[in-house]
């Protein structure tokens, strides 16, 4: 029997999608590339934008003649098009779906497929470890049939700020930290499956331990899986500049496994855009915050998310937002054009009245400013040698990223005999850049 997960959206959804793929192939199933060959699919949907839902529900039309033709085969639709509701308004509207799972859930799609198959003591057992409404001991140990070297470890899920574009809050529901002792113990059991390198999730991060009453921070957090043994190198995303302060910057600065690498979003350039948002903090703010890290961390690879074509966003205001962001600089700018979500402030509130036209040439103009912008960071990494951690090949290229997030490649045919089978794959290596690019750049061991 075989299975496939799509996946669409934020690292969270990958990270879930990692969860689930773990716990089919533990109860017997094999990954399949080609979804043709597959007996269960699942899609892991986002609806942050409506071309993320859009693409969902097309692919998820296109499976109907399929199970059409193959009825015995298991549809799935899971992640933040479903809700925390469970989908019960999406059942008439997909009849050719066998199961509904809110984001991170799994049960519902576990307990059907058990039910199809022999229901002998060790299925049972296994089933019994997956009927939880907490899903702390999924460990993504495999990424569908591979084994991982870097794993996305989801640390609280659901966000209380509903901002006024987001439909976050109202389809995964409030935040929830999960315990810090729950997170080490699956961490060490990834460092144990060899896991080099931990992301730690939340929809606000810092925010992680807000909710528990324990007094743990996310500084407290990094401290806690610094001290697992075999974990070489630790991130952390997506945070908020309200909660981004001086003592978690001095553990990223003084933590050797804790990455150079913020992501950090901004949204828009202009206070008066900030403030319809409801993002709670002004551009001084974040400019002061982005002075601190660099000043604490040289060298700190910064990312930012830019949102283009807010209602009532003005010609002047975008201006704004290009001129911040050729004044700060930062390695990555995550860009995306407005869309009105369903329940949101801003949908219900304000206007969409920047056309489609200017909302595109807007982030045009976005992405190819921050092309000039990263290039110019990249070319001067020329001739410098980095520590990479090497994830795989990619088109006969050995593939790795630096402490600072920046994707290298490099060529070797014959890597040292004791690493076995896997090759680079999983070692930090030092490469000399040879070559760079806006993307990704190029190096030499």
């Amino acid at each position: 029997m075989k299975y496939h997960v799509w996946t669409i959206g934020c690292q969270m959804n990958v990270a879930e999608s990692q969860r689930l793929s773990a716990a089919l192939e533990e109860m017997g199933f094999s990954y399949a590339q080609d979804i043709r060959q597959a007996d269960v699919v699942v899609l892991n949907t986002c609806v942050v934008r409506q071309s993320a839902e859009d693409r969902a529900t097309g692919f998820l039309w296109s499976l109907k003649p399929r199970k059409e033709h193959k009825p015995n085969m298991v549809i799935g639709l899971m992640g933040c098009y479903v809700g925390v509701n469970g989908g019960s308004d999406l059942h008439q509207v997909f009849p050719h779906v066998d199961v509904f799972m809110a984001p991170g859930r799994y049960e519902p799609l576990l307990r059907l497929l058990m039910d199809r198959q022999s229901r002998d003591l060790e299925r049972q057992a296994l089933l019994d470890r997956y009927d939880i409404q907490d899903v702390d001991h999924l460990l993504p140990i495999r990424e569908q049939g591979g084994n991982l070297v870097s794993v996305h470890v989801p640390v609280m899920d659901g966000c209380n700020h509903a901002c006024s574009y987001c439909v976050i809050p109202y389809r995964r529901g409030r935040e929830h930290s999960r315990p810090l002792e729950s997170i080490q113990e699956e961490v060490r059991a990834l460092a144990a499956d060899g896991v080099k390198e931990v992301t730690l999730l939340g929809q606000i991060v810092d925010r992680y331990g807000y909710d528990l009453g324990t007094g743990a921070r996310l500084p407290d957090l990094l401290r806690a899986i610094h001290d697992v043994p075999g974990i070489e190198r630790i991130r952390f995303l997506t945070s908020h500049p309200n909660y981004f302060d001086e003592r978690l910057i001095d553990e990223m600065a003084t933590l050797p496994k804790v990455c150079e690498h913020v992501e950090l979003p901004i949204q828009a350039g202009h206070d008066e855009v900030l403030r319809a948002m409801k993002r709670g903090y002004s551009v001084a703010d974040y400019r002061r915050i982005v002075e601190v890290i660099r000043g604490r961390i040289p060298g700190a690879g910064i990312a930012t998310d830019v949102i283009v074509g807010f209602p009532g966003e003005t010609e002047s205001q975008f201006q704004a937002t290009l001129d911040l962001l050729n004044e700060l600089k930062v390695d990555v700018c995550h860009s995306a054009m407005y869309s009105p979500r369903p329940r949101t402030l801003s949908a219900k509130t304000m206007p969409d009245d920047v056309p489609p036209v200017e909302k595109k040439r807007r982030l045009d103009a976005v992405n190819r400013l921050q092309e000039e912008i990263v290039a110019e960071i990249n070319q001067r990494l020329l001739g410098q040698r980095l520590e990479i951690l090497v994830e795989g090949k990619h088109r006969g290229k050995w593939k790795g990223r630096t402490r600072t997030n920046k994707l290298v490649f490099f060529e070797d045919d014959n890597p040292p005999i004791e690493f076995g089978t896997r090759g680079w794959q999983g070692q930090l290596v030092e490469v000399t850049i040879s070559w760079t690019g806006p993307w990704s750049m190029q190096g030499q061991l």
